[in-house]
């Protein structure tokens, strides 16, 4: 199969509508019928059921259409890392290091620190990022090197070398009942109804249903917390950014936060080497 026409295949899976498809891809409707049927026939599949006017994926279809994301993601971030490469070849290197916003702040200050100390050290470009889009950067190829969490960012396809694992705790209101106590469980956060946990948005950016408040940063969070309108239960490191308005309970049941560095598998890059030494060394 050629990109193009899997490009084409993906913007009409997408629209399940040829002509919305076709505009979207800037050509006409007929030879992207004929291109899809070509598709088809190559495959040996029928891809999508045409009735009347409707559209829909058949089981064969919806496979290709989650391969065939994959695999241009990947073609577009070929490219993307190709054009860095050669940006860095020129004379202009550099690296593009992706974060959670208020996230690792302590670990982060100490690592561009030790790196930029270091003979040879190029620039970094810190992305501060929200709820797992520094992973989505990294498979995009727009950063070089970024700073996962498990359990809640996937590092499947990377290597990766483990930083700090942490427990959790609850962040609330300083002078809360909670605060009083050695520790809480996470069932006591679900049961608070004045204080709900938050709802940060999805993969596809939309924010779950519930009846918590829809954030889209840390920061945002920290001030709802201390107007009193929601808990949030964070990574024990995070104490260092709590202000005399808040207050810090571990959390007994609360899984276990591993802070990893991580980068494409086929990286060649000597910076990105230094810097992933640098931080296993910290």
């Amino acid at each position: 199969m050629e990109t193009r026409e899997l490009r084409y295949f993906v913007a009409v899976a997408e629209e399940l509508h040829f002509g919305r498809a076709a505009r979207r891809l800037g050509m006409a409707q007929p030879p992207l019928s004929r291109a899809i049927q070509q598709l088809e026939r190559r495959l040996g599949a029928v891809l999508l059921d045409r009735t009347g006017r409707t559209v829909t994926l058949t089981e064969a279809g919806s496979v290709l259409l989650a391969e065939g994301r994959a695999a241009l993601d990947a073609v577009d971030a070929a490219e993307r890392r190709t054009r860095r490469t050669a940006l860095a070849a020129t004379g202009r290197p550099g690296l593009v290091l992706a974060t959670k916003a208020g996230a690792t702040g302590e670990l982060l200050a100490k690592l561009l620190d030790a790196y930029a100390a270091l003979p040879g050290a190029v620039p970094v470009d810190v992305t501060l990022c929200g709820p797992a889009e520094q992973e989505r950067l990294l498979r995009e190829g727009r950063a070089d090197v970024a700073l996962l969490h498990r359990p809640f960012d996937s590092t499947a396809g990377f290597d990766v070398e483990e930083l700090v694992t942490e427990n959790q705790v609850a962040v609330l209101p300083a002078g809360h009942p909670l605060t009083a106590r050695d520790h809480v469980r996470m069932a006591d956060l679900t049961a608070l109804p004045d204080l709900p946990l938050p709802r940060w948005p999805g993969r596809d950016g939309t924010h779950p249903t519930g009846a918590g408040p829809q954030v889209r940063d840390h920061a945002q969070l920290l001030q709802l917390i201390s107007l009193g309108r929601a808990c949030a239960v964070f990574p024990d490191s995070c104490r260092a950014q709590l202000h005399g308005d808040l207050a810090a309970v571990p959390v007994l049941d609360a899984p276990v936060v591993t802070t990893v560095i991580a980068w494409p598998p086929h990286s060649r890059s000597r910076a990105v080497a230094d810097l992933v030494r640098t931080a296993t060394r910290l």
